[in-house]
């Protein structure tokens, strides 16, 4: 599994977005088989995904529940 792989191509069970999102804004992450996650425009359901491992995805979260991306809200 690539970057740029249509997400409707990839093996994920279930796509999740979050409860914040507003209609039409949102990213959703789907688990793949081998513990990696795929992120996929919600407005673009069947485009390209992009895939991170396991360790990146829970790096990014760690930072985001830290405030480290706040300034990208504002």
């Amino acid at each position: 599994m690539r970057n740029g792989t249509p997400a409707n191509e990839l093996p994920v069970d279930r796509w999740v977005k979050s409860r914040f999102s507003s209609a039409g804004h949102c990213v959703e992450l789907g688990k793949l088989p081998d513990g990696s996650v795929a992120i996929r425009n919600s407005r673009d359901p069947q485009g390209p995904a992009l895939i991170y491992t396991r360790a990146e995805i829970e790096a990014f979260l760690r930072g985001a529940a830290a405030g480290e991306f706040d300034s990208f809200a504002r």
